[in-house]
């Protein structure tokens, strides 16, 4: 057969035959190690058209800086599973060794499918925690306390420990198709490094246990736990493509209880304690109140000063009403985002908190008449903010010019004090609806 091979090649094979001519054998050992270095090359660009293969590029935002951030990409085939279920998922992720592994999610993954009375500590009852607690019995001054109060935390506990899924260190997570996702599990990325998000739609999970705290405000609030997706301690992070939204359960379907809104939903994303080179790009965050947070204490300074270093491009951020995001301590790049203000409701979109460095370049705000511009920017506390070649429905605007107008009393500074150097691409301003409108979320990839 002329030296030549039949072979049945499918996949990356079937392109090393493409670009290399067929499988001759070689002549010379000199050939031999050019045709070896020609297959070698033809699999890494059939394994880059995988979007379980991606690795966040060179200088794209704060996840490429040192090592870069390649998740499982170089994952070996008994490292690659492909999951169905929220139980399934969280047995790949378990999976023994730190060797990359990827996990592909096929569908959407249910974390609370049994339903809340699955959680319920023995003894709970809702109706008599109402009793217990109504502030016309407990009143304002003093947290809650006593047998139902405690049962409460221990479902609580129960429902924390069913739907936290942890990712381990190099790892991808990856929606296969368009209709990948997670609804009523939050994604732990906690005290490892090396770790890719992508192309899931998560569904922000519902506590199924608020607590009530008569104290919190002049007629008190209900308090939820479980964001989305939390980065906690952890380095070389990129959220790519991913949808975050809370779904068929958004805060107007919520009963209310003392007259409060029985507050379910906590973050959509976090990252916090310590968490530094995370890049988050080409994401929706949609219909949701407290949206990203960076930094979650002003006391953190231990664990948070000189990291938190964030990067958030290309994002959609749609009707959401604050924390797009609320930084503390860290540099933070926000560049090349759309804001989509909600026409009631709205808080303001980017906060500056203790020691924050943000630096805002054009983005683009899409913000409703009746809502002043002024409050895009939040003074949380007294940290310099840098805010240029931003456009307010199509216009430049200088927002913080507008914001120490509108709020004489809450004047930012200017200023962030650093100059972003990695940033892969970037767009005009004008273009940036469009781009991001086509391109952002999940679904997206093949």
């Amino acid at each position: 057969m002329s030296g030549r091979r039949h072979l049945y090649l499918t996949g990356a094979t079937a392109l090393v035959l493409a670009l290399t001519g067929g499988l001759t054998a070689p002549a010379t050992a000199q050939a031999a190690a050019a045709q070896a270095a020609v297959a070698q090359a033809a699999v890494a660009q059939a394994a880059v058209a995988d979007p379980a293969r991606a690795t966040l590029g060179a200088g794209d935002g704060w996840g490429s800086a040192g090592t870069g951030t390649s998740g499982g990409a170089a994952a070996v085939a008994s490292r690659v599973f492909t999951v169905t279920t929220w139980e399934e998922f969280r047995a790949a992720l378990a999976a023994p060794g730190t060797e990359p592994r990827i996990v592909k999610v096929k569908g959407t993954l249910n974390a609370t499918a049994a339903g809340c009375s699955a959680f319920e500590a023995p003894g709970y009852d809702f109706p008599r925690y109402l009793a217990d607690y109504d502030p016309a019995v407990w009143g304002h001054d003093t947290v809650v306390s006593g047998p139902q109060e405690e049962l409460r935390a221990a479902s609580v506990q129960a429902q924390g420990r069913a739907i936290k899924a942890y990712i381990p260190a190099n790892t991808t997570v990856v929606g296969i198709g368009r209709n990948a996702g997670i609804v009523g599990g939050s994604v732990q990325i906690q005290g490892v490094d090396n770790v890719v998000i992508r192309n899931l739609t998560v569904e922000s999970p519902l506590d199924c246990f608020p607590q009530w705290d008569p104290t919190d405000g002049a007629t008190g609030a209900w308090n939820s736990e479980y964001d989305s997706m939390v980065v906690y301690g952890s380095t070389h992070v990129w959220i790519d493509h991913n949808t975050f939204t809370d779904g068929a359960h958004p805060d107007s379907s919520l009963p209310r209880y003392y007259g409060e809104v029985y507050q379910q939903h906590d973050g959509e994303l976090d990252v916090v304690r310590g968490a530094d080179l995370v890049t988050a790009s080409w994401n929706v965050f949609a219909d949701h109140d407290k949206t990203l947070m960076i930094g979650n204490s002003d006391s953190a300074g231990a664990t948070d000063r000189g990291r938190l270093r964030v990067t958030l491009h290309h994002n959609l951020f749609r009707n959401v009403i604050e924390r797009a995001p609320r930084v503390r301590f860290g540099q933070v790049d926000a560049y090349n985002n759309h804001f989509v203000v909600p026409a009631t409701g709205y808080a303001y979109s980017l906060g500056i908190g203790q020691e924050s460095q943000l630096v805002a370049e054009k983005n683009a705000f899409t913000v409703p008449a009746g809502v002043h511009v002024g409050t895009i920017l939040k003074k949380w506390k007294d940290a310099p903010v840098t805010t240029v070649g931003n456009l307010v429905n199509g216009r430049p605007v200088d927002l913080l010019a507008v914001h120490n107008a509108e709020f004489p009393g809450e004047v930012l500074r200017d200023g962030a004090g650093w100059t972003p150097t990695l940033r892969a691409r970037v767009d005009n301003p004008r273009a940036v609806p469009g781009l991001v409108g086509h391109r952002a979320g999940a679904g997206g990839l093949r």
